[in-house]
């Protein structure tokens, strides 16, 4: 018998009794601390907005505290839901949609800050005069601190997500995070995230890859920055997880999945032999500090590819 996580939650006063508001701001954590993001939501006062955040089993007393702390004071609607152990990227966001009242819920990551006064206003003129099923607003790194353990990554996102909208919507289903994403309640009802992804990578692109079969997916640009660089060691781990989620979108998305380069590549490379030789040697040039950028970058997306030929 597998046992639910226990679930705790702390609301700020203007929560209870609040009209249903027309967008629920749903922000899930593991470890990433979120008050920097909620201080930002609040000050915009914007009216009909409510925002909930989910602590997804983090295990972490002082942050819960800081946070319920956080909420507990804020003007807008919130509730802190704290879970007493993880659920997982998929499910968590699930269940922090079963706590949202709104006609459209935006998820937020938890490392992400707007990059304007207007964001929440911005969003829901969005949702007044379209109405989309889903939207994504898009990433920045404009107010992302410039360090030389996050270089390699800041690199890799200038060059494949920290596009413009226009650029976006080529391949709609293609550049959709839940980093910044607008979702309206009956889409999200029918069509939720697969929980059978686990660790790190897919889930959201693999949504919306099943979303974009009954619905369009608007892409416009109202931008967060990325505050949460990773590492270089930290990109491979993710991408050395993310193999057998991608092998799942494979299974169940190949038409589409033929198109990206990634995949493409990944073909190539799943004939080379002596893999076990040349394989670790790309990671070790990706996480190699003192190594040229641009050949780090290169590397990394080859280690990925390396990784996913066991998937084509």
């Amino acid at each position: 018998m597998t046992l639910q996580p226990t679930e705790w939650t702390v609301e700020s006063k203007a929560w209870r009794g609040a009209p249903r508001p027309a967008l629920s701001v749903l922000i899930p954590f593991f470890r990433d601390d979120p008050v920097r993001l909620l201080a930002a939501l609040d000050s915009a006062t914007a009216p009909g907005i409510e925002v909930i955040v989910l602590d997804d089993g983090s295990g972490e007393a002082d942050l819960a505290t800081r946070v319920a702390q956080t909420v507990g004071t804020m003007a807008l609607p919130a509730r802190f839901v704290r879970l007493s152990t993880n659920e997982g990227r998929s499910r968590g966001r699930n269940r922090l949609a079963g706590h949202a009242r709104g006609g459209h819920m935006l998820f937020l990551d938890a490392d992400m800050l707007p990059d304007r006064p207007g964001f929440l206003a911005d969003w829901l003129a969005l949702v007044a005069g379209r109405n989309p099923a889903v939207a994504f607003g898009g990433f920045s790194l404009d107010q992302t601190p410039r360090t030389r353990e996050h270089a390699l990554h800041r690199a890799m996102a200038l060059k494949s997500d920290c596009l413009s909208a226009a650029i976006r919507a080529e391949a709609p289903e293609k550049h959709v995070f839940t980093s910044n994403l607008l979702v309206r309640r009956d889409v999200f009802e029918a069509i939720g995230f697969d929980e059978a992804f686990t660790g790190w990578g897919w889930e959201d692109v693999e949504w919306a890859m099943r979303v974009a079969r009954e619905h369009p997916i608007v892409h416009v640009d109202i931008p967060a920055s990325h505050l949460g660089l990773d590492t270089a060691a930290t990109i491979a781990r993710k991408y050395e997880q993310s193999a057998a989620n991608f092998a799942r979108v494979v299974a169940g998305h190949r038409s589409v999945v033929e198109t990206y380069p990634s995949y493409r590549v990944a073909r190539l490379l799943k004939v080379v032999p002596l893999k076990g030789l040349w394989r670790p040697a790309l990671k070790a040039v990706a996480v190699a500090d003192l190594a040229p950028l641009p050949a780090r970058d290169l590397f990394m997306r080859l280690y990925r590819a390396a990784l996913y030929a066991e998937a084509v």
